[in-house]
């Protein structure tokens, strides 16, 4: 149903929270504001079909189901997604069918595949994408980088996002401990009119703690940055450096790791985390309270200058060229295992792993 605008904008600005972030005022939307029950109305009519069951998907398919909707799998038989599927409690025949069949039986199409598995499925995807349906994706590379995906819906859909800001096992994880992993959310396309309202429905439905809203284009472009920077990029790239620089001068496998990795995991994260980072500086030592303080700016600025480079090959299009050209290629596969056994393999990770075995154990 079409609502005159002067509706829809009452809707949404009911459904809104503003909250100060550091100054800057931002609309995000909240479980109170948006309740489950509301999302679930918004939704009662739909069919949701999971298409991709290897990272997020399980996550946002067992939380969706578990939240009352009426979710069904696409998946190829054999394979160990299939599989996967299947010890998960999805019923062969019952919620659980071939990518086609899901397909033509859903009206919300969640296309959860590898950015590479999207490219390669996208002319069947598109065959069952009718007028009224909905196309759901939790990241936006292949309508943001379509020149190179191929990836342009029909234009009588509606196009939505919900990327949760973490793996779907961690969506899974703190949704069965009654808590919430934060999600980002965008519209594409709202052929119907009501996407913003879908969009939001299925946030909630997944598990969101709180939903904040973005486009496509800033959402991949911000998370090429953070995968590639400060969440696993940089983030390995430093503890390498500062573990190579402890052992060359001398000390062991286990105090370089421990002062590299260990604390910074089973500690001080956990207090950012929790409480920020002024509040972690000001419950250390007085030496690294003056130290980190000292230091920062010096990693800030020696820094700086490659995460500008880095944010510009990822708005280039680069990034996403090398990406699509490694996942082409025949032997990625083998190569990538070669490069994670040589991260596992390292003196560093088994060090760490040696940690982890010495970690005690509850009874």
């Amino acid at each position: 149903m079409r609502l005159p605008l002067h509706y829809k904008l009452l809707i949404y600005i009911f459904f809104m929270a503003k909250i100060n972030f550091g100054g800057t005022v931002e609309d995000v939307v909240t479980r109170e504001e948006f309740p489950l029950a509301k999302a679930k109305e918004v939704l009662k009519n739909e069919t949701i079909a999971i298409i991709g069951y290897g990272v997020q998907g399980p996550g946002q398919a067992l939380n969706m189901r578990d939240n009352g909707f009426n979710v069904i799998v696409g998946q190829r038989k054999p394979s160990k997604t299939y599989e996967k599927a299947l010890q998960d409690g999805w019923v062969e025949g019952k919620n659980l069918f071939s990518i086609e069949e899901a397909l033509e039986k859903g009206t919300v199409i969640f296309y959860l595949l590898s950015d590479a598995g999207q490219i390669s499925l996208w002319e069947t995807v598109k065959k069952y994408l009718t007028k009224g349906k909905t196309l759901y994706f939790s990241h936006g590379f292949g309508i943001t980088y379509k020149e190179q995906t191929g990836i342009v819906p029909p234009a009588d859909v509606d196009v939505v996002l919900v990327a949760p800001k973490g793996s779907g096992t961690s969506l899974r994880r703190l949704f069965l401990a009654g808590e919430g992993l934060n999600s980002s959310y965008a519209v594409h396309q709202d052929a119907t009119g009501n996407a913003y309202e879908k969009a939001k429905a299925i946030g909630i439905g997944i598990g969101s703690g709180y939903l904040f809203e973005t486009n496509f284009k800033k959402e991949v472009y911000s998370d090429l940055t953070g995968e590639r920077g400060i969440l696993m990029g940089a983030l390995a790239g430093v503890m390498e450096a500062q573990y190579n620089v402890l052992r060359e001068k001398g000390h062991s496998p286990s105090e370089a790791f421990n002062e590299t990795v260990e604390e910074l995991t089973q500690s001080l994260i956990r207090l950012v985390g929790e409480n920020g980072m002024d509040w972690m500086y000001a419950n250390c030592s007085t030496t690294a309270q003056r130290g980190a303080l000292d230091w920062r700016p010096r990693f800030r600025e020696a820094t700086a200058p490659v995460f500008r480079s880095l944010y510009e090959s990822v708005a280039s299009g680069k990034e996403a060229e090398i990406t699509i050209k490694a996942n082409q290629a025949a032997d990625y596969r083998e190569r990538l295992e070669e490069e994670l056994a040589a991260i596992r393999n390292s003196e560093m990770w088994q060090a760490g792993a040696a940690v982890r075995k010495l970690r005690p154990k509850n009874d």
